[in-house]
């Protein structure tokens, strides 16, 4: 399971919702990019809900959204980093969104799932998804940092000082702005959240066999 500030999150109905249709709204517009030639870069993708991730390569969107989903699944703790709180975020935040607006694509992709989901997909479920981030016990740290990146090096250390932001719990959001590739166990960590055939066509859409390195 995910700890936040030492509250359990798991993989429940809800956070399955959340996962799987930010992870195919987002698989979606990287294959339609790839299709029209548009550079494979951020700008878009469900971690456009956080303005510092905002332009986080799509396909390292999928990669962090699968490695959160792990984390979940996991039947040890692990204590969540601030770019897991910032997809735990997102992912809630964006699927409340297609849920408002795109029932047919909600639809299509929970039926399609390894869950049977009982509920109306309506703005019920939206509220549902919204609360589910909301009720966590984080500060929202991650949604500061893009506060920060305007600001010279001291002024920028006063505020996150101010704020309760240590340097060390920022660098993994730092370290994530220059990732490119995905790590290999990006099927591995989709597992209870995409059927195999699933995963193979997200590895060929963002193609996994020609990668060499995992970053």
């Amino acid at each position: 399971m995910l700890c936040i500030e030492q509250q359990p999150l798991t993989d429940s109905d809800l956070a399955y919702i959340a996962f799987r249709l930010s992870f195919f709204e987002t698989l979606e517009r990287i294959s339609l990019a790839g299709q029209m030639g548009l550079a494979a870069d951020g700008a878009y993708g469900y971690l456009s809900e956080v303005p510092f991730l905002r332009n986080v390569a799509p396909q390292v969107q999928l990669d962090l959204l699968l490695e959160c989903w792990g984390k979940l699944r996991s039947a040890e703790s692990v204590a969540a980093t601030l770019v897991d709180e910032s997809v735990v975020y997102a992912a809630c935040e964006a699927a409340a969104r297609i849920v408002d607006g795109d029932t047919t694509f909600a639809h299509r992709h929970l039926a399609t799932g390894l869950r049977t989901i009982p509920e109306e997909i309506d703005s019920r479920m939206a509220d549902q998804l919204r609360f589910l981030h909301l009720r966590q016990p984080n500060e929202g740290h991650f949604l500061l940092l893009s506060q920060f990146q305007d600001a010279d090096p001291e002024e920028g250390r006063r505020l996150k000082s101010t704020f309760g932001l240590a340097p060390e719990a920022c660098e993994p959001m730092f370290e994530t702005l220059g990732r490119w590739h995905v790590s290999v166990g990006f099927r591995q960590n989709g597992d209870g959240l995409l059927i195999a055939s699933e995963a193979d066509q997200a590895a060929e859409i963002l193609g996994l066999n020609r990668t060499a390195s995992p970053w």
